[in-house]
């Protein structure tokens, strides 16, 4: 429990000013973080791993909306 509550005390210390780089990533870190320390004590590696699947995430759906605004066909499918 206490390597969660760490893992959440530094994301959001290194994150937490910064809200538009961090889009994703607190709460992928916070499953993250919680997930590695139940599964094998690594609450830290979880938490960095969460962090960046989140992130990745998240830029992948801004892009979807983005797409879908403009009205264009996602890469690779062509539009009906």
């Amino acid at each position: 429990m206490k390597t969660a509550i760490a893992c959440l005390v530094v994301t959001l210390a290194l994150f937490g000013t910064s809200s538009a780089n961090a889009k994703g990533c607190i709460k992928g870190a916070i499953v993250g973080g919680v997930a590695g320390h139940y599964a094998a004590h690594h609450g830290m590696l979880g938490a960095a791993a969460g962090c960046l699947y989140g992130r990745h995430h998240a830029k992948e759906q801004a892009k979807q909306q983005q797409e879908q605004e403009q009205g264009t066909a996602p890469a690779g499918q062509t539009k009906m």
